[in-house]
């Protein structure tokens, strides 16, 4: 049987076609657009008409390419911009006409149980000790705990991402060191309302979504873009305070061109890399060492999938 999962984001729209084969859920198709539905929903609290349409028109093809592969399950779910927004509605509406089935707009702790069970599917992980599962989006920042076993014991939503941030204080090109010292502190004061312990032992830090992605890709010089490469780099903090140092550093056209970042991210990848840098800090102080951090090139939609193939 095949399921169909759809993580209707922020910043991208996620697809996974996966099958159950040997008790192991294997991806049959991933697809990855950027469409920013999220775009100005910090300043307006409302979805832009242009961001409905981009968005619309990606969840088209995914339509498509569902009915064309005989897809037998499908489920979709909208995150921060969903929940933050107005105009929700008729959205929703002719989404399900696209895909047919309606998209559910999900909590944040639903968001943070799928984050954390489709994080670790495919991962070498110590056989004990407390797991830390972040999830950088573009609208919001997920922070899961949970134990070796895959318990979630507890999770956070915080109102921060990349998209997020940038708006709220990037305006220069590149980004001048007071706009990137707004991000660091506006990430901080979200990260110091997130009760870190007590944890049993020290943590393994693992990061989904495209910021966290499109750093190990940098960083392992990963090119192509390679899902299977990326799942499971480990990246040091200094790893990742060099790579958002040199981000920074670059104008956007410049970004643009590296050939590890989607073109389409390159505006947003500097206050999410400053971000990620700051929950390092945070899980290092937490761990009371400094921790490395394990990327993961899955989370909700693999979620969702596995609860798609048990149902």
């Amino acid at each position: 049987m095949s399921v169909a999962a759809i993580d209707i984001g922020t910043n991208s729209v996620l697809l996974l076609i996966a099958e159950r084969r040997g008790g192991e859920l294997v991806a049959l198709v991933e697809r990855a657009t950027i469409t920013r539905l999220g775009q100005g929903v910090d300043a307006t609290r409302a979805l832009a008409p242009e961001a409905v349409e981009r968005t619309l028109a990606c969840l088209a093809r995914y339509g498509e390419e569902l009915r064309s592969l005989g897809v037998e399950r499908v489920d979709a779910v909208g995150t921060s911009a969903m929940r933050d927004a107005a105009g929700g509605e008729a959205f929703i509406a002719r989404a399900r006409d696209l895909l047919g089935v309606a998209p559910r707009v999900i909590s944040g702790s639903e968001e943070a149980e799928l984050t954390y069970a489709g994080a670790l599917t495919g991962l070498a992980l110590p056989a004990r000790g407390p797991r830390i599962v972040f999830d950088v989006g573009g609208g919001s920042t997920e922070i899961i705990v949970g134990d070796a076993g895959g318990q979630v014991e507890r999770a956070v939503s915080l109102d921060v991402g990349s998209v997020r941030l940038t708006e709220r204080h990037v305006r220069s090109d590149p980004p001048a060191e007071a706009e990137l010292e707004a991000v660091r502190a506006d990430a901080r004061a979200a990260l110091a309302s997130v009760p870190a312990g007590p944890l049993s032992g020290a943590p393994t830090l693992i990061g989904v979504a495209g910021t966290v992605t499109t750093l190990a890709a940098l960083v392992r010089d990963v090119v192509p873009y390679d899902g299977a490469r990326v799942h499971g780099a480990r990246l040091s903090g200094a790893e990742v305070v060099a790579i958002t140092s040199r981000l920074a550093a670059l104008p956007l056209a410049a970004r643009r061109q590296l050939p590890a970042l989607d073109p389409a991210r390159a505006d947003v990848i500097v206050a999410g890399s400053v971000l990620i840098e700051e929950i390092l800090a945070w899980a290092s102080r937490a761990a009371g060492a400094p921790v490395d951090l394990i990327a993961s090139d899955r989370g909700v939609r693999w979620g969702l999938a596995e609860r798609l193939c048990t149902a």
